[in-house]
């Protein structure tokens, strides 16, 4: 490793752990305030999860149930739309296909990391055309986060 790099990651090694807190409790905020407005959200920490039990048994308590979750819009249109408000309009998050950083990530996993799979072998996988996988940022407060969220979703036609 170059010296550059090892200097970096040796001074955001000591608040790792506050970090990724706040991205696991901002993660079952938003699934728990998404589940409340009608929308189908995938997360462990919600108890209807098919592995909720599981997981509790497993995670460390501090930390929660993961910075992941997945937003299920039904259709790939929908999806893109709906990235498309919360990157462009309201600025709640970037669409990428990697989720490791300290914004929200999202992208539209059937038609990016999972598309090579075929349309079988994503049902299977529970991967609908319009599932949102997120990696959920700490950056600005959480109201002030969710109300980006709730501006795109206000904004999305019906």
């Amino acid at each position: 490793m170059n010296a550059k790099v090892a200097f970096e990651l040796s001074e955001r090694i000591p608040h790792l752990g506050l970090r990724m807190k706040e991205h696991c409790n901002r993660a079952m905020v938003y699934a728990t305030r998404m589940k409340k407005m009608g929308l189908k959200v995938i997360y462990p920490g919600l108890e209807e999860h098919p592995q909720h039990q599981l997981l509790k048994s497993l995670a460390n308590k501090d930390y929660g149930f993961g910075g992941l979750l997945a937003l299920d819009m039904v259709t790939e249109d929908r999806a893109n739309k709906l990235m498309n408000q919360l990157q462009n309009v309201t600025q709640f998050g970037f669409m990428a296909v990697s989720l490791g950083y300290y914004e929200t990530l999202m992208s539209c996993s059937g038609s990016s990391t999972s598309s090579e799979m075929n349309e079988e072998e994503k049902e299977v996988a529970g991967i609908s055309p319009g599932l949102i996988r997120m990696s959920v940022g700490y950056v600005g407060t959480l109201d002030q986060k969710w109300a980006q969220f709730e501006k795109a979703m206000s904004r999305m036609p019906k």
